[in-house]
């Protein structure tokens, strides 16, 4: 299975559309899973008319997103356990605090997505892999745009980093 992996869009706050990177690759993925911040509805619609997505809410999105997406979810796709929540606060730290919010939630996983940075990050912390995909529309805290396409099979997965020019 694979999954097109987005956060941190902030249409059309930041911008306009979606990169023609997310229409060239979106056609090979089978799933989206956005990390928060849609800001608006239309986004979410203008994405489920390509493929199913699993979303949850963040901190910049409108009411609407929050009536219709939990701020944390967990998804098993093809064996593999997976945490998506936006997360808050300053982009300093936040992979620790996004995971000790599963913790205290009491959610164990096997991987876990998550936004708000806009930084593209793919790693262990404290031995539990993480997957930032950046944003795909906004450079303020990063030098390069990104989002990540997600390959899950037999219980493993594996992480492409797509850069958006």
């Amino acid at each position: 299975m694979k999954v097109l992996v987005i956060s941190d869009t902030h249409i059309p706050h930041r911008a306009m559309a979606l990169p023609k990177e997310f229409y060239e690759r979106v056609e090979e993925a089978d799933l989206i899973i956005h990390a928060g911040d849609f800001t608006t509805l239309s986004v979410l619609r203008e994405m489920e008319a390509h493929r199913p997505v699993l979303g949850v809410a963040g901190n910049m999105d409108d009411p609407d997103i929050w009536s219709l997406l939990p701020e944390l979810r967990v998804e098993t796709l093809e064996g593999v356990r997976i945490g998506i929540y936006h997360g808050v606060g300053s982009p300093l730290g936040i992979e620790k605090r996004v995971l000790e919010k599963f913790r205290r939630e009491g959610i164990e996983t096997d991987l876990i997505i998550f936004g708000h940075s806009h930084r593209w990050f793919y790693g262990k912390v404290d031995g539990v892999t993480m997957l930032n995909p950046g944003s795909a529309t906004d450079r303020v805290m990063a030098g390069r745009r990104s989002f990540a396409i997600l390959t899950v099979e037999g219980g493993r997965f594996e992480v492409e980093r797509v850069e958006v020019e």
